[in-house]
């Protein structure tokens, strides 16, 4: 299709890029670009702009729909700044003054470089002359200049590139980018980086995050202090184009020495006080509950004593001489349901501890399902897939609550960590460490003997993976009873053990705990250290589209 395209006063015709029956507007400005012979530099400072007959301005948003209603003809001039943003100085003396030209992106209104008059401070004869200064920071905010400016040279960089409109394309109708799309576009940025460069510095790679949050705005994290830190956090060095960085040039030194890295907790081993302090036993008394727990038959009791006792047992919990014993202290974890529920809701409240059983059904579930449809096929990816079909025929699949969690675990698979020796394990593989399955019969005893792991797992024994009769949240090959009658409740108390007896996650598994902990719990938000996929998925999953 082709467009009739007016500059200066001269009408071409220009081709209008097309592919999967929708119109590209960035490929069509560097087209136009190309045919009227016009610095690049225009399009990359944001000075070039296209308007229809009428002078109104076409934006990339509206171009496709625009062309496809029947516009045909457009005109091309310079973005201007309007006559408030001019400080104009007049002096006596010529001979001290300077004249500067009035720049393109100062330009009052679409129109050519041969419609716009001379400056008077260039024809003017008479003793006085004026100075021309640029005062747009006066009107704009040195941040959103600098958030305008990182939005035109990432979108320049990849407009050059002839990848770049892959990248738009998926954009525009996905409002994400799948994995390989994100890594090709990081790819393109970083090259670029470096050409430009050489070992570029925090500043410049700030900007570069700045420019990808706000061309693509789906893409920001709304949990981050910026929004663009799973590109780049200047305050840990770390993003997906930092990663790439540090892949391209490993041995580049980034000067940052004396930086100081932010001092994120480790959330699940972060030593708490109760929110409900009163109450609380020391000394002799805290020994009395403790003999009253171990031999009274009464839950009510029980429940009471433990709840009295609670900061001492956290004492116990953060000590690294006495945590592998507090089973053996606290013994009624191993025969009274609802205790690790009763110890996470005094360190964190009632309503953190009941965010997960609110949020999952009624709105994480759905998404992760969703997002997991861009996931490679495999055989373990299937099965779990298979347990959301009511028509198909899944004898020994999980339920839909646990197959969306394995899912889960999927979309933020185990990293090695950057230790070379360490061999990285699958998703399969890692799901090994979450939940285990025994059928109905099978000696727990002898399972237990051959769990050799400290971090808590969730044990699940039935008939069937979608028809669980018990679920236990295993600790130090010890079983703690679940009293949960589903398999996301019974999650949800595997997640809360991490809390309650100080234990760190499972590496394999990091990714995937730290997701639920900060986005699903919203536990430390901002104070844990996260990954730069944990916060894209979070983007992905958040932005309503």
């Amino acid at each position: 299709m082709l467009a009739k395209v007016e500059y200066g006063g001269v009408q071409k015709y220009v081709k209008v890029p097309e592919s999967d029956e929708c119109f590209h507007f960035h490929q069509f400005l560097k087209d136009v670009m190309d045919k009227f012979s016009l610095q690049p530099q225009f399009f990359t400072e944001g000075v070039l702009i296209l308007t229809d007959t009428s002078d109104t301005e076409v934006d990339a948003d509206i171009f496709d729909e625009l062309v496809k209603s029947g516009v045909r003809a457009f005109k091309v001039g310079y973005r201007m700044q309007t006559a408030t943003d001019i400080e104009i100085s007049v002096v006596d003396d010529e001979s001290e003054s300077s004249v500067q030209p009035i720049p393109l992106a100062l330009l009052t209104s679409p129109v050519s470089l041969s419609d716009h008059p001379s400056s008077p401070a260039s024809t003017s004869s008479s003793d006085s002359t004026m100075i021309l200064k640029s005062t747009k920071n006066r009107k704009k905010g040195l941040q959103e200049l600098d958030r305008d400016e990182a939005k035109q040279k990432v979108c320049s960089v990849l407009s050059s590139n002839p990848k770049g409109e892959e990248i738009f394309n998926e954009y525009d109708k996905t409002k994400t980018l799948s994995d390989p799309t994100r890594r090709q576009m990081v790819n393109i940025l970083v090259a670029d980086m470096i050409e430009s460069h050489g070992i570029p510095p925090i500043s410049v790679r700030t900007n570069y995050a700045l420019g990808i949050a706000t061309l693509f705005p789906y893409l920001q994290d709304p949990y981050s202090k910026n929004g663009y830190e799973h590109y780049y956090d200047p305050e840990a060095n770390t993003g997906y184009l930092a990663w790439r960085l540090k892949i391209v040039q490993r041995n580049t030194y980034d000067g940052a020495s004396g930086c100081p890295r932010p001092n994120f907790q480790h959330s699940p081993t972060t030593r708490r006080e109760s929110l409900f302090v009163s109450g609380q036993l020391f000394g002799e008394e805290c020994r009395e509950a403790l003999s009253v727990i171990r031999h009274s038959t009464d839950r009510s009791v029980v429940k009471e004593k433990m709840k009295a006792t609670f900061e001492y047992r956290q004492k116990l919990v953060h000590d690294p001489d006495a945590t592998s014993a507090i089973l053996d202290v606290f013994p009624r974890f191993l025969d009274t349901p609802g205790l690790i529920d009763q110890d996470f809701a005094m360190m964190l409240g009632d309503e953190a501890s009941g965010r997960f059983l609110t949020k999952w059904s009624s709105y994480f579930k759905q998404k992760i399902i969703a997002e997991t449809q861009s996931l490679p096929s495999s055989p373990c990816v299937e099965e779990l897939r298979a347990s959301f079909d009511t028509e198909a025929s899944n004898d020994w699949g999980w339920d839909s609550d646990m197959a969306a969690l394995l899912l889960l675990l999927h979309l933020l698979p185990p990293t090695s960590k950057g230790h070379k020796k360490t061999a990285r394990i699958s998703s399969a593989q890692a799901a090994n460490h979450l939940v285990r399955f025994i059928k109905e019969g099978v000696s727990l005893t002898t399972f237990l003997e051959k769990a050799n792991t400290r971090q808590p797992f969730l044990l699940c024994i039935g008939e069937q993976k979608k028809n669980i009769q018990r679920f236990f949240i295993v600790v130090d090959q010890k079983a703690i009873p679940c009293d949960a009658p589903t398999s996301v409740a019974a999650f949800d108390g595997l997640f809360k053990a991490h809390f309650v007896f100080s234990l760190s996650y499972d590496e394999a598994l990091s990714s995937f705990y730290t997701f639920i902990q900060t986005t699903i719990y919203n536990i430390d938000v901002g104070n844990t250290k996260e990954s730069p996929r944990v916060k894209e998925l979070r983007a992905r999953l958040l932005r309503d589209r």
